[in-house]
């Protein structure tokens, strides 16, 4: 093995020797460009491993972040693939565990390609860099006269070596200069930008793929856990007798509740040897429970409170020019009230973990969106350190945010720390819907003022909405600057304009789902331009380009600053594609809606029908501009699915409480869209070649109000709340 020899943090690889004949490069670089903004909690890339090159001219990359149906175990290594000129059929993708040394693992935000794109590249062209030095200095000619070309490097006079057959030699080198690099052009890439089969499809086909809810381990205990229905309620005393007759289980403890924003809830489990077992056993139980002062908590009620709070001052978000002399001297003014309520996650897979806690070590194997967090959670438990925590990511079966929250992970270990052995929680559904992190629920006042040729003049938008900071500091009850950004940041030509905030403390664990904030003010400010549009006598399509306005770069406080042009074009093309303004079907109407979210521009036109007071979504044509676009087959499908999700929250999502308690348990009184309801989604990506954005989220906030601006159409009647389901309209 050759020596490893000490880096500088402005070094990008090096290479290391293997034993076994291979070349592994480890990049040593921030996951952030100028232009980006790195988070103060965020480390840079220690050197770490993403390629490893063998002998043989196998090639494994290292995916750092986790695999949920986003496609990033295919789309990142397919960048160092494409950079290297590898052959894809010889690259195989191992999972990186939880570690600060591979930067970032969190994969939530939108963010895996957006952060890394650059680094992948880096690394895949260091490496053909270094394998063209190696194939040189082998044939005693100049670098200048070798190329690299799926998986062998060439010389001009037509022979060539694979790129396994130049390990040796590679592993001796000094690391090229990161800025002398030459990457690839474009109209070159072999993988980026081209529909790419996913790299575990035959995996997910033949049920190899092993997701969360398959691992085992032998002697491994399954476990169920009974929470207290109200949240942050306790156990007063429980009966175990009952529980410990079902055949197959075999103990019953009390799991404490843990004080942390990712804490255990706490409760009673129930261990058994087999989960049907547990789950029985679970029902078995006798709990008394203290239900705590959280009991007093009616989403009904809640609901009225803060719509009180947006129909008076709130504290101040942003404020342009003068808006009450907009409304004063207002042709007209539109006023509308919005109620959007909370909304659970429920990927298809519910929370699980395995965990083996061994003294003061502890290896995990869970469906985890953020490997690090989770790490560090299992640790400050146990009261380790982070190099006895192992965590390995298991595929998910979905996670919209549920899964970067290891609550459920901690369960494992303090189950398995207690019983002195392997163990698997696994949330029911009804755990999962009962006890989860829900996405907030608000209230939203919207008023603007129009001028005698319907411009708009004037534009207020207040809102009060439980914050998601406080699951990390109790007590707060405004929302945090992060959840004003996408009211504030509205990008609307629009002269005078002020966003406030109201009060809204929080009753339950608010957490992060798919498009988080963008959820309901994509909704209110879609729905309420649509209304504009119809007070102005114009045509919504004509009227959202004018509202945008003249192209330009608005300067917000994000490090990446949004272009107008961008947006227009999304909906312009959107247009084009649906052919608005064409005669439909009598009773059929297309609804429009365009956000800027996770630096990506969306427009979604909804063609729908009513038929006896029933909404049926024929087609949706959604374009979207994420800059450049690594994997268009993975782009596609998060356009398809973000359809699909936001379709399932239109109809009908929503958690409702009741003396404190979730009154909504499973899929039959928490929907999603069936199959026979999925319309034609149409998808069309805008080719760019500015740095690439978000993708997972985008496509989710533009869905609800397009329908409900269809339905306004052929209706007449504008729904401001929303499920429909509510309406009987479903």
């Amino acid at each position: 093995m050759s020596n490893i020899k000490n880096i500088s943090r402005r070094s990008f690889v090096k290479s290391v020797g293997l034993a076994s004949g291979g070349l592994i490069l480890a990049c040593n670089t921030p996951v952030f460009s100028d232009k980006d903004k790195k988070p103060e909690n965020l480390v840079d890339f220690n050197p770490n491993l993403f390629v490893q090159l063998n002998s043989d001219g196998s090639l494994i990359l290292i995916a750092s972040r986790s695999e949920m149906g986003n496609g990033v175990r295919t789309s990142l290594p397919s960048v160092i693939a494409d950079e290297m000129d590898a052959d894809w059929s010889r690259v195989s993708v191992q999972q990186a565990v939880g570690d600060k040394k591979y930067g970032d693992q969190n994969t939530d935000g939108s963010r895996s390609i957006r952060y890394l794109y650059e680094p992948m590249r880096k690394m895949g062209a260091m490496a053909r860099v270094m394998l063209i030095t190696a194939a040189a200095q082998k044939w005693q000619v100049p670098e200048t006269e070798c190329s690299a070309e799926n998986h062998f490097i060439l010389h001009t006079s037509g022979k060539k070596i694979a790129f396994g057959d130049l390990v040796e030699i590679a592993k001796t080198l000094e690391i090229p200069s990161e800025e002398n690099l030459k990457y690839k052009s474009p109209k070159d890439f072999k993988y980026i930008g081209k529909y790419l089969k996913g790299i575990d499809a035959k995996e997910y086909g033949n049920g190899s793929a092993i997701f969360g809810l398959d691992k085992r381990l032998p002697n491994m205990k399954f476990v169920a856990i009974a929470r207290c229905p109200v949240t942050f309620g306790t156990v007063k005393s429980f009966d175990k007798t009952e529980a410990l007759k079902i055949s197959g289980v075999v103990d019953v403890i009390e799991i404490p509740r843990i004080e942390k924003p990712f804490g255990a809830l706490g409760g009673i489990a129930v261990i058994a040897t087999n989960t049907w077992a547990a789950f029985k056993g679970k029902e078995a139980l006798k709990i008394e429970w203290d239900f705590g002062d959280n009991q007093v908590y009616d989403s009904d009620q809640y609901m009225n409170q803060i719509t009180e709070n947006v129909h008076k001052q709130g504290k101040i978000g942003k404020d342009l020019g003068n808006v009450n002399n907009a409304f004063k001297n207002a042709a007209k003014t539109i006023e509308s009230t919005f109620q959007l309520p909370h909304l659970a996650h429920t990927p298809m897979e519910v929370p699980n973990a395995v965990a083996w806690v061994q003294g003061d070590s502890c290896e995990v194997w869970a469906p985890t969106q953020a490997p690090q967090s989770t790490r560090k959670e299992v640790t400050d438990y146990l009261e380790t350190t982070e190099d006895k925590v192992t965590i390995n990511v298991t595929f998910l079966g979905g996670g919209f945010g549920r899964k970067s929250k290891p609550d459920y992970v901690v369960e494992a270990v303090i189950a398995s720390k207690t019983i002195n052995a392997p163990v698997q929680v696994v949330w029911t559904r009804e755990d999962d819907i009962k006890h989860g992190y829900y996405h907030t629920v608000s209230a939203q006042y919207l008023k603007a003022s129009l001028d005698k040729n319907g411009n708009v003049t004037g534009w207020l938008h207040r809102f009060a909405l439980p914050s998601i900071t406080s699951t990390f500091m109790p007590g707060v009850d405004y929302a945090a600057g992060f959840e004003i950004s996408s009211a504030a940041n509205v990008p609307f030509d629009i002269k005078n304009l002020k966003v406030e905030i109201g009060q809204a403390p929080a009753h339950v664990r608010i957490g992060w789902l798919r498009s988080v904030i963008n959820i309901p003010h994509g909704f209110s400010i879609n729905v309420f331009a649509d209304e504009l549009a119809y007070a102005a006598n114009k045509d919504p399509l004509e009227f959202r380009l004018n509202l945008i306005g003249n192209d330009r770069i608005e300067d917000t406080k994000d490090p990446i600053k949004y272009n107008t042009a961008r947006l227009k074009n999304v909906l312009k093309i959107a247009a084009k594609n649906a052919d608005w303004g064409k005669e439909l079907p009598e009773g059929h109407a297309f609804g429009l809606a365009v956000h800027y979210s996770f630096y990506s521009y969306v427009a979604s036109i909804v063609e729908v029908s009513m038929k006896n007071n029933k909404v049926k979504v024929h087609n949706i044509y959604t374009v979207i501009d994420c800059g450049i676009v690594v994997n268009k087959n993975t782009v596609t499908a998060q356009m398809e699915g973000a359809a699909i999700f936001g379709m399932s929250l239109a109809y009908y999502g929503k958690i409702t409480a009741k003396n404190g308690a979730i009154e909504q348990g499973n899929y039959n009184d928490y929907k999603m869209i069936r199959m026979n309801e999925i319309p034609k989604v149409h998808v069309e990506i805008v080719e760019s070649t500015e740095n690439p954005t978000g993708v997972g989220e985008p496509g989710v906030p533009v869905i609800a109000p397009a329908i409900v601006n269809a339905i306004y159409k052929i209706t007449g009647k504008r729904y401001y709340n929303l499920p429909l389901s509510d309406y009987d309209l479903v």
